[in-house]
């Protein structure tokens, strides 16, 4: 069973290079809440993992899901058990999207079983904000970020997560209806550079707070 708490817990999701930490940076400092960063850059499976997806596709969804799953302990120990609020740029159920498609069927099999067992009773968000957006778009804000390892990045595979991300957010509102999902267009809106449209954001997450009033 997940653990209980009552503080706003606020995950903005979506495919690569979408904008997500962006957002996310960007909404902790509006409402003063604790910013929970994901893990990339320390991934030393990572730059591997996309020259060549089969070989390092276990290595690499292993270690972001140790790291993932001992950020979320951290971060409920030291926050929201204590009633502050936190703001992530990810949800850590994605995790089973990224290596049901990228892992082997025996990998992936044996990935399941640990992923079951390390998140059964973890933290879960109370409201999800998801970016989406098409394939130029993504390509191009990763190309403006010049990450190293995203250089090689196959845009057939991101046209792929980017599917398999809308299918995610179906299959997860049917589940859990009670957890209000924001979508966000980030072809059409650009919460960066355009202060208006940031301010669009704040007045949807302020209306599902609204209705989550009674969680928090």
């Amino acid at each position: 069973m997940p653990k209980q708490y009552d503080a706003p817990f606020i995950a903005v999701e979506g495919p690569i290079g979408v904008g997500k930490t962006s957002l996310s940076e960007k909404l902790s400092s509006y409402y003063q809440y604790h910013h929970l960063k994901e893990i990339v850059d320390e991934n030393p499976f990572l730059g591997k993992f996309y020259e060549d997806i089969q070989e390092w596709s276990f290595q690499t969804e292993m270690f972001f899901l140790c790291n993932r799953f001992k950020q979320l302990e951290d971060v409920y120990e030291h926050h929201l058990a204590k009633g502050y609020p936190v703001i992530s740029d990810y949800h850590i159920f994605k995790n089973h999207l990224f290596a049901k498609q990228t892992l082997q069927e025996e990998h992936l099999e044996k990935y399941e079983r640990i992923f079951s067992i390390l998140t059964g009773d973890l933290a879960r968000p109370n409201i999800i904000i998801y970016l989406n957006a098409g394939l130029d778009t993504l390509l191009e804000r990763i190309s403006r970020r010049g990450r190293e390892i995203e250089k090689s990045i196959d845009p057939a595979y991101l046209q792929r997560l980017s599917a398999d991300y809308e299918q995610f957010m179906r299959d997860h509102e049917r589940v859990y209806p009670e957890i209000p999902v924001i979508r966000i267009s980030g072809d059409e809106m650009d919460f960066v550079e355009r202060e208006h449209d940031f301010q669009r954001i704040v007045d949807m997450v302020e209306d599902a707070m609204t209705r989550k009033q009674t969680l928090f």
